[in-house]
């Protein structure tokens, strides 16, 4: 992992392989993450999201972490999801993730239920409070209905382990605001903006497209660093027909799995309801992105 951030910086929020009966695939998930750690990246984010954390057992949960960390938890970063929209179920989450060895946590916004910034505030800060573990937060009001004000994130950064956002908000002065007031570390969480969040102060990304395009990001977040902001943009171009593919066809997980099939790195692209699997029309759509970006 990166020494200046506990969670890597070139990480995806990496999919929960199943096998067509809707079963995990811990075989399949250990592939997943030695390919991704393989290819540019030193941190795994599982049971995020995109690792269809909603419709996954906590029992899974902790099975999926043990058996990524067995893969590759001497080579990257692994954080564990530990949000839900119930206070007390994430702090044994986060205290299960703990003990079977996560590097840290990540944690989302209370979805669905609306509360209030004092309510997500302190959602946020009793998992901080049940684990040792650097804790990430992760802002998408997209997804959960309700933004963590800038307000209340300079609130959570005065927590000794929340460490760094998940920025999927898309609010670019607000992003910067809060890091010129706090030492908090910032990731892009949204692939259509990870040039812009990277030139804003972010140290890194939490991708989905990563799990085709981990070399091309990795590449552009070091060109980043070395200011070099024309290769930067050029890699950002490339890497636009596989955000589209991935990311506007359909759902994210359901356009990984896919991904994943198409480059031979699992053989099943099955999700649990209510997600579906891609149509063949949209893995259609979906080679024809990687291939326009040069991933396939």
């Amino acid at each position: 992992m990166s020494a200046t951030s506990p969670f890597g910086r070139v990480v995806t929020a990496m999919v929960t392989p199943m096998r067509p009966d809707g079963s995990v695939d811990l075989d399949a998930a250990q592939r997943v993450a030695a390919h991704l750690v393989d290819h540019g990246h030193d941190g795994l984010v599982v049971s995020g999201t995109t690792g269809e954390s909603p419709t996954t057992t906590d029992a899974e949960k902790v099975e999926l972490l043990k058996a990524v960390l067995e893969a590759v938890g001497d080579r990257a970063a692994v954080t564990a999801g530990a949000g839900s929209n119930d206070t007390a179920h994430s702090v044994e989450l986060a205290k299960a993730m703990t003990q079977a060895g996560a590097h840290a946590l990540l944690v989302v916004t209370p979805y669905y239920n609306k509360p209030p910034q004092e309510g997500i505030a302190r959602h946020i800060e009793a998992v901080a409070d049940a684990s040792d573990l650097p804790v990430m937060v992760y802002d998408i009001p997209g997804r959960t209905g309700t933004p963590i004000h800038t307000e209340t994130h300079l609130r959570l950064a005065q927590h000794p382990r929340i460490r760094a956002v998940k920025d999927a908000k898309g609010d670019l002065f607000a992003a910067a605001d809060i890091m010129r007031q706090t030492d908090l570390l910032w990731f892009s969480g949204d692939d259509a903006l990870n040039l812009a969040h990277l030139t804003n102060g972010a140290i890194g990304v939490v991708s989905v497209v990563g799990h085709v395009a981990g070399d091309l990001y990795a590449e552009l977040v070091a060109s980043v660093d070395k200011g070099d902001l024309s290769r930067a943009q050029e890699l950002n171009r490339q890497a636009i027909p596989a955000v589209n593919a991935v990311m506007n066809i359909t759902q994210g997980a359901i356009m990984a799995k896919a991904a994943l099939v198409e480059l031979g790195v699992i053989d099943s692209a099955t999700v649990r309801l209510p997600l579906v699997e891609a149509t063949p029309d949209q893995v259609a759509q979906l080679r024809t992105g990687l291939t326009e970006s040069g991933l396939l």
